[in-house]
């Protein structure tokens, strides 16, 4: 049986091509047999609010790639509340990116490796036929595959062609660039604000830069796994009239972001996901460091799969490889803090979170991977042990 490519990637945004050049760093051999499919013309642009923690610019630097594009740097958060607010600033925790311009280098990167990149080409369907690999039909034609990497977003085929649901943890997403406002935070800072307790989510303003000219992006994150449906784009207009901005004007995009789950299988015969495909932080919706997590991992894994003669590819393996990663105790975690954010004790997490920096200041390390600071990480999980206890037992004295 003759092939195609080894290795088909559906999507080139970061988790699919990052998973290219991460089979390319480990296999050069098989990196030259790795084609990737970007559905539209590069360069694209791609609704997200750009935030990118360091850890994710650190990934890429250990498959010896390193992403030049303009951007604006971040040295902290800056977090409200109902009852307050608090910001916290280690310095060097990330940047803001465009992805129109962040994409594009990933994907001349990855061209520059031996990949053979195709944008333009849309895949339709997918048939795993065994020993004979994936077929997959694509507006340009059909070709034939040892395996597939699904890394083709919320709305995924190769997911689809797997059987595997949409999933219950999604969330609609509204954002917009806009000038500068008055009271608008420090442009070292990513600004969250959940006041408005009819979200299950937060607004945010993140300094953002277009055509060289400082703007901010806002916008509205909802997660929809209450049951709540609220009009988000409703919602960033009434603040963005506060903020004295007429949203008339400003070309709100809207998407959808999908939440890891645990239970999902993520592997099913040749074909894997990986990426926002397989789900990413449902908390806060965070993804480009997430999708480059997830495609060192897929890129090396499938390294490790080709390494010798293959006959048929079975990918079942990468289910175990993603549950006992970093990143998926990660989100193991982050789905904890879900349900009590988002739940009865959100007043309690809340005054947690704005009662003093140390939270927010370990909070911002774990997003750019710094070393921890060791006495305000003992400080903040003692804090949150005894708080939790205490929500336990002001619960069962209230049974």
């Amino acid at each position: 049986m003759l092939f195609d490519a080894d290795v088909v990637v559906v999507g080139g945004g970061p988790a699919g091509t990052t998973t290219a050049l991460a089979i390319a760093h480990a296999s050069p051999e098989l990196g030259r047999r790795t084609v990737l499919l970007e559905r539209a013309r590069y360069p694209r642009d791609k609704p997200c609010a750009g935030a990118l923690g360091a850890r994710g610019d650190a990934l890429l630097r250990g498959i010896g790639v390193d992403v030049d594009v303009p951007s604006v740097p971040i040295d902290g958060i800056s977090f409200r509340a109902a009852p307050a607010e608090a910001a916290a600033s280690p310095g060097g925790i990330g940047r803001v990116v465009r992805r129109i311009d962040f994409d594009h280098a990933l994907a001349r990167a990855a061209g520059a490796r031996g990949i053979q990149v195709r944008d333009g080409v849309r895949v339709d369907a997918l048939h795993d036929e065994g020993e004979h690999g994936v077929l997959v039909r694509t507006n340009a034609g059909t070709m034939r595959a040892r395996a597939v990497v699904g890394c083709d977003g919320v709305g995924s085929v190769v997911r689809r062609s797997m059987g595997i649901g949409a999933g219950r943890l999604r969330a609609q997403v509204v954002e917009v660039d806009t000038e500068q406002a008055p009271g608008d935070r420090e442009r070292t800072l990513l600004h969250f604000d959940a006041s408005d307790r009819r979200l299950s989510g937060y607004a945010w303003d993140f300094p953002t830069t277009v055509d060289r000219k400082p703007l901010v992006c806002r916008g509205i994150y909802q997660l929809r796994a209450s049951g709540e449906d609220l009009e988000v784009g409703a919602l960033l207009d009434a603040r963005l009239r506060s903020l004295g901005i007429d949203p008339a004007r400003s070309g709100a995009k809207r998407y959808a972001e999908r939440g890891f789950e645990p239970a999902t299988h993520l592997a099913a015969g040749a074909r894997m996901l990986a990426g926002e495909a397989a789900g990413i932080d449902p908390v806060t919706g965070e993804g480009i460091a997430q999708a480059i997590e997830y495609g060192v991992m897929a890129g090396r894994f499938l390294a490790r799969v080709f390494d010798g003669p293959v006959r048929r590819v079975v990918l079942d393996d990468w289910q175990g490889e993603v549950a006992r990663s970093r990143l998926a105790r990660d989100l193991r975690i982050r789905i904890g803090l879900m349900r009590l954010f988002y739940g009865a004790a959100r007043a309690d997490v809340e005054r947690f979170i704005t009662g003093s920096e140390d939270a927010l200041f370990v909070g911002c390390q774990h997003f750019a991977s710094q070393p921890y600071d060791w006495l305000r990480l003992g400080e903040v999980v003692g804090r949150g042990l005894a708080g939790l206890l205490g929500l336990i037992i002001r619960d069962a004295l209230a049974w």
